[in-house]
C-alpha cells in the first residue's frame, strides 16, 4: 500500500501542470527562486549572502529615508509597468514605455520653465498634463500605426525610444541648455511646478501617491468597464472580439493612448518631482525594467504595485550590498536578469497548455 501511494504521488508530480499554479504563488516562487541563485552567486564570489540580502533590506526599507528612496524610484517604474500591461493586455507589444518617459518629461519641462510665475494651482496641473499628453502622443504614434497599416509594434516603439531619446539630448545641449551651468541641464522649473514633499526630510514626493491611485483606477478600468473588458477581449481572440462587434482597431488605439499617458506622466513626475529641470538621461532604463514589473505582476494592475516595489529595492540597495559585503552592483542586474528568465519560462509554459 505505501508503495502504491508513492507510485501515485510520482505520477502526480510528473503530470503537475506547472500553468495551473496560481499567479500570485508562482510569482512568489519566481521571487524567491531569482534570491536563492542571486545568493548562490554571490557565494560563488566569496561574499555572504545573508549579510548582502540583509544590507540591502537595510538600505531599501530600514528607515524612512530609505523606504522614500526606494519608493522615488517605485514611481515611474509602478506607472511605467501599468501603462505597459495595459498595452498587452490587448496583446500590442509595447516597447516603448522607455520613450514616452522621455516624452513626457520634455512636454513637463517646457510648460515648468515657460508657464513661469502662474500660481501652482494652474502651473503643477499643467506640468503634469503635458507630461501626460508627451507620453499620450509618443504612444499614439505606434498605435495608429498597428490599427491602421499593420505595422510591427515592437520596431515602431523601439525606434521611437532612439527618437526621443536623443531629442532629449539635443534640447539639453542647444534651445533648453541652462547657460550658466557649465552641464547639460535645462533650467529649473518654477518651484511652483514642483511637486509637494509629502514626509518631510524626504524625497518622498505626491506623485508616488498618484502613482498608486493611478494602479487602482486602472484595475477598475479593466475590469469593471466597457473599454477594459473590449481590451481583454481583443486580447484574448482579436478574430472573436471582431466578430462580436468590438472594435478592434479603435480598441487598440484607445489602450496606447493609455498606455503612454500612464508613461508620460512618470516622466512628468520625475521632471517635476525629482530632478526638477530636464536631464540628458533622467531615466536610467525605467522604461524597459518596467517591462520585467509588468510581467512579473501577470498584467495585474494592484501587482505592479508590489512588483515595482520589489525592483525599487533592488536598484536602491545594490550600494548598500556593495559596501557591506563587497557584492558587486552587477550582481543586482543578475539577480533581475533571473527574475525576467522565470517569467519568460512561465510565459512560455502558459502558451504551450
Amino acid at each position: 500500500m505505501a508503495n502504491l501511494s508513492r507510485i501515485d504521488l510520482r505520477a502526480q508530480i510528473k503530470h503537475l501542470d506547472l500553468a495551473e499554479i496560481p499567479s500570485w504563488l508562482s510569482t512568489a516562487l519566481i521571487v524567491i527562486l531569482a534570491f536563492l541563485l542571486g545568493g548562490l552567486v554571490i557565494l560563488a564570489i566569496g561574499a555572504n549572502p545573508i549579510v548582502a540580502y540583509l544590507s540591502l533590506l537595510q538600505a531599501a526599507f530600514g528607515d524612512v529615508n530609505g523606504f522614500a528612496e526606494t519608493m522615488v524610484k517605485a514611481c515611474p517604474l509602478m506607472l511605467a509597468g501599468l501603462g505597459i500591461a495595459m498595452a498587452y493586455r490587448a496583446k500590442f507589444w509595447n516597447i516603448g514605455a522607455e520613450g514616452q518617459i522621455y516624452a513626457g518629461g520634455i512636454l513637463a519641462a517646457v510648460v515648468g520653465i515657460h508657464l513661469a510665475g502662474l500660481p501652482r494651482v494652474f502651473l503643477l496641473p499643467a506640468t503634469l498634463l503635458a507630461g501626460v499628453l508627451g507620453g499620450t502622443l509618443w504612444g499614439f504614434i505606434p498605435g495608429l500605426l498597428k490599427a491602421r497599416l499593420k505595422v510591427n509594434e515592437v520596431i515602431t516603439t523601439l525606434m521611437m525610444n532612439y527618437i526621443i531619446i536623443q531629442l532629449t539630448a539635443y534640447l539639453v545641449t542647444g534651445p533648453m541648455r541652462d547657460t550658466s551651468s557649465g552641464i547639460t541641464i535645462s533650467p529649473q522649473l518654477d518651484p511652483a511646478a514642483w511637486l509637494p514633499i509629502v514626509i518631510p526630510k524626504t524625497r518622498f514626493h505626491l506623485g508616488i501617491l498618484l502613482a498608486i491611485g493611478s494602479a487602482f483606477l486602472m484595475s477598475w478600468l479593466i475590469y469593471k468597464t466597457v473599454l477594459g473588458f473590449q481590451v481583454r477581449a481583443v486580447g484574448e481572440q482579436s478574430r472573436t472580439a471582431r466578430f462580436a462587434g468590438i472594435p478592434v482597431e479603435r480598441t487598440i488605439i484607445w489602450t496606447m493612448i493609455i498606455s503612454g499617458a500612464l508613461a508620460g506622466l512618470a516622466g512628468g513626475i520625475e521632471v517635476s518631482g525629482v530632478q526638477h529641470r530636464l536631464v540628458e538621461a533622467f531615466s536610467p532604463g525605467y522604461g524597459y525594467l518596467a517591462i520585467a514589473v509588468a510581467l512579473l505582476a501577470n498584467l495585474e494592475p494592484i501587482g505592479v504595485i508590489l512588483s515595482s516595489i520589489l525592483f525599487a529595492a533592488l536598484l536602491n540597495g545594490a550600494d548598500a550590498m556593495q559596501r557591506a559585503a563587497a557584492v558587486p552592483i552587477p550582481v543586482i542586474y543578475v539577480i533581475e536578469g533571473i527574475v525576467i528568465l522565470f517569467i519568460a519560462i512561465r510565459i512560455l509554459r502558459r502558451k504551450s497548455n
